[in-house]
């Protein structure tokens, strides 16, 4: 009787404040969809409601690179709300991630995502009216799902680039709005607010991690792992409305009922849209196979992961006529989304039950009897202490589980190395990462040597194998491999000096130690490096070796305590010799070892570069590497001085302007007099049609009059086809980010710390020749290269010959070309030292 009247009570005060609670339009003023609502006020909404209902609870999960905070809402039933915290320790013991028996569980958790990308600022506006909508006690429907069903609502994944937006398009916007597309205000500058702080795009960002925002949404991601995730978003104005079933190709590891599950979704969306008399569309161009994706990565982690596209993005501001003479408004944009966010929690609750039973078997199939050609992965032990560790912070991320052999036999798999089956003794070392876990689907996606196509039409890369991105040397076995808790490989302890030694040596072979480089060199610290292999007290040491000397180190304060000192806050291991006459190679007073005269770099920025590649490159500088550039627009380019830098830095983009003779010239000018010019994929360019530099797209005028032929003749075959068959006949001439295994020149400055081979993500058929003067560093020599990924017949036969990265020697001065972006998503962990190469090493004397 007693726990009746508390139920009682709680229902009582719980109902007086649904019935107080205000609505979007009462808290903030306006109408949605009348205007656009900065971040902040949408947090204070979320705060007052979740003050306002004892069924709310909003939890701030981090922070952006611009200190805007990052809120979950978490809304279900005064019932389930009282046991929130059991009911998802309970859902996660179903996964096996927690310990411990879970109880028969009915309860679905759904996780909506808006506003991932910034100016797709729609789906932010309809979060809260979706929110007040789960709390509104005149909806005695929702009351219901609520019984069985935790909504989880995240109001914005990317306030940084949301504030970007709003705030221009509320400087620019018409009172009132100007429905003209040719108008301003349709028409966003760069780098525009789809992207995040720095410039990434968080939806190809799930799995790789590499921007806080991922980093903080993975981890409470991972604490929930809900039954169904949407992903919300917006497309261009002429293109309705988008929601699951998701277009071709589907990962294999995609199982039939979130197949089936994302059909059911779709077929109530469509009830209430066709209700409406509003148009969309399914099955159709955002297919289900990169696994960083907003609807991918859930699926991979047991949930129904969707994306809804709605007509809209930067272009459509409050209003807009589109293509067939409608005028879309923000106010329309609100109510698609809202009307699928409601759909989406309606058929979760409605199928409750079949959601936690198949949830439930989702993970039991991947502990106890996974699907995959491959059943274990070897990491090798052999690949170093920082490679190793890399990777492990990745992987303790997504909670994927590894250990060390318990027993040293040979073992026999796929080297993704050799790109064949060889024979390979386990060492103590060796990482293993066993498909045999929770996560078991998410490991075969990331893992897999070769991700299977079922169509080659896809959105995005079709190449990300873990050990080919992180350089690894690496094993794909057949069958499981039992483990040992993990111990990770000690650290080689430094051998430091009480007195200043004649030198410290540092190894080169990790990004970790162009970190250690960077600051030595900040606080003053002359440093060098061997050009060659050398050995003293009976050790050896590669090419690429920091050697820290006294001499020239006398004006450095404190030289000894600021060499130890950053050894230790970068985890470097140094070592202490007291002469520079070595057992073997060349004395460090020898040309052999050069000085690294300090780089005062400039990266270029603004108009006709690729937002994303400049932003790989800024935070690579910023969050990593931790040393400073100036960033110079390139609407001012022109009337800068170029000699006040000694690095020049393009980013991929397309230049016309910036780009033009007289800019050319002037870069020409300050090379010769010994500039470092870094020029990255489509920024070479200009450099190869110019006359005036190495580099070209031809290795011959005949290759080029070849070329020249081939596409004529292939537009003649295309314009004859039907036009169904058009565009998947282009894909023979595509490369849809695929992995080549490039040779690599590693006796060069740009390749020390490599093996002489480097595994080149190639992400389009921008390709050049080798160098006729110059250093071909790295190249594609034939198509028999391609380890990884898909590539079209006749873009395959193209990349033979073709160069990936070279030096050319021009004066004083070098041209560094990086035809593949080595800094890819920051997720291409391999490439990030080649650039490190360039920036310290390279035009070094």
């Amino acid at each position: 009787m007693k726990f009746n009247i508390y139920a009682f009570i709680l229902l009582f005060f719980v109902s007086i404040s649904w019935s107080q609670t205000k609505s979007p339009k009462s808290f903030l003023g306006y109408e949605l969809g009348s205007r656009f609502t900065r971040c902040d006020k949408v947090v204070d909404y979320f705060k007052y409601v979740a003050k306002a209902n004892t069924n709310v609870k909003l939890v701030n999960y981090g922070e952006t690179y611009e200190h805007r905070p990052l809120e979950l809402a978490f809304i279900t039933s005064p019932e389930n709300f009282a046991h929130l915290e059991s009911i998802r320790a309970n859902h996660l013991k179903e996964t096996g991630l927690l310990s411990g028996e879970s109880t028969t569980n009915k309860i679905a958790i759904v996780w909506l995502s808006y506003n991932v990308h910034g100016n797709e600022a729609s789906s932010t506006e309809a979060s809260m009216k979706t929110l007040f909508a789960l709390v509104d006690p005149k909806n005695k429907d929702i009351k219901e799902w609520l019984k069985n069903t935790v909504v989880i609502l995240d109001p914005c994944l990317n306030p940084d680039g949301r504030e970007r937006y709003v705030s221009w398009y509320n400087q620019k916007a018409n009172n009132p709005y100007n429905i003209n597309p040719d108008d301003v205000e349709h028409h966003e500058p760069w780098p525009g607010g789809r992207v995040n702080h720095y410039l990434f795009d968080l939806n190809r960002d799930w799995a790789w991690i590499s921007q806080t925002e991922s980093a903080a949404r993975i981890k409470i991601y991972n604490k929930w792992l809900p039954n169904v995730h949407v992903d919300f978003h917006e497309q261009g104005i002429n293109d309705p409305y988008y929601f699951a079933p998701g277009a071709e190709p589907y990962h294999e590891v995609i199982t039939k009922f979130q197949r089936d599950f994302q059909v059911k979704v779709g077929k109530n969306n469509a009830k209430y849209f066709d209700k409406n008399g509003w148009l969309y569309f399914t099955k159709e161009f955002f297919d289900l196979l990169y696994p960083s994706y907003g609807d991918t990565y859930p699926m991979y982690n047991g949930a129904v992961g969707m994306t809804y596209e709605q007509a809209g993005h930067s272009r459509a501001g409050l209003g807009i006529v589109t293509r067939g003479e409608d005028i879309l408004t923000l106010k329309d944009r609100i109510a698609h989304h809202y009307t699928t966010s409601l759909s989406t929690i309606e058929v979760a609750s409605n199928n409750a039950q079949q959601l936690a039973d198949e949830f439930r078997k989702y993970f039991k199939e991947s502990k106890n009897n996974p699907k995959g050609k491959y059943q274990s992965y070897v990491i090798k032990g052999s690949n170093g202490r920082d490679k190793l560790n890399s990777l492990i912070v990745l992987l303790d991320a997504h909670k994927i589980r590894y250990g060390n052999p318990k027993k040293m036999a040979q073992v026999t798999g796929f080297s993704y190395q050799d790109n064949r089956t060889k024979k390979t003794n386990l060492q103590p070392a060796d990482l293993i990462i066993n498909l045999a876990q929770p996560k078991a689907k998410l490991v075969k996606a990331l893992f897999e040597p070769q991700t299977k196509l079922n169509d080659s039409a896809t959105y995005d890369i079709t190449a990300w194998a873990l050990p080919y991105a992180h350089g690894l040397e690496a094993l794909a076995l057949r069958h499981k491999i039992n483990t040992s808790l993990y111990k990770a490989l000690p650290k080689e302890e430094s051998k430091v000096a009480t007195t200043i030694p004649y030198a410290y040596l540092a190894k080169w072979d990790a990004v970790k130690d162009a970190e250690f480089l960077a600051y030595l060199l900040q606080e003053k610290v002359k440093v060098r490096f061997a050009k060659k292999p050398f050995e003293i007290n009976k050790k050896s040491y590669k090419a690429g070796t920091l050697i820290i000397t006294k001499k020239g180190n006398k004006k450095a304060h404190n030289f000894n305590k600021i060499v130890i000192d950053a050894s230790k806050k970068y985890d470097r291991t140094i070592t202490a010799v007291n002469t520079g006459f070595v057992d073997r190679g060349k004395d460090f007073g020898s040309s052999g070892v050069s000085f690294i005269k300090k780089p005062n770099i400039a990266v270029l920025t603004g108009k006709e570069v690729s937002p994303n590649s400049f932003g790989e490159i800024w935070h690579f500088f910023e969050q990593q590497l931790h040393y400073p550039v100036t960033n110079i627009g390139t609407d001012y380019f022109a009337h800068i001085d170029l000699y006040s830098y000694n690095v020049l830095v393009i980013p991929n983009g397309h230049y016309s302007k910036t780009l033009n003779k007289d800019n050319l010239g002037k870069i020409q000018d300050w090379i010769k007099a010994g500039g470092k010019l870094i020029v990255i994929d489509h920024a070479i360019n200009p450099f190869a049609k110019s006359g005036d530099f190495a580099v070209s797209h031809f290795a011959s005028n005949k290759a080029k009059a070849e070329a020249a032929d081939f596409k004529e003749t292939f537009q003649e075959e295309l314009a004859l086809m039907p036009f169904e068959d058009q565009e998947r006949s282009s894909l023979s001439n595509n490369i849809t980010g695929s992995v080549f295994k490039a040779t690599l020149d590693n006796t060069h400055p740009l390749g020390f710390g490599y093996p002489k081979h480097y595994y080149t993500l190639k992400l389009n058929t921008n390709l050049f020749s080798y160098l006729d003067k110059g250093y071909n560093v790295s190249v594609i020599k034939n198509k028999s290269d391609l380890v990884s990924g898909f590539v079209g017949k006749n873009a395959l036969q193209k990349t033979e010959k073709s160069l990936v990265f070279g030096v050319e020697q021009k004066g004083k001065g070098q041209v560094i070309y990086l035809a593949d972006n080595p800094l890819f998503r920051s997720f291409w962990q391999n490439g990030k030292l080649i650039f490190c190469n360039a920036l310290f090493f390279v035009g070094q004397q």
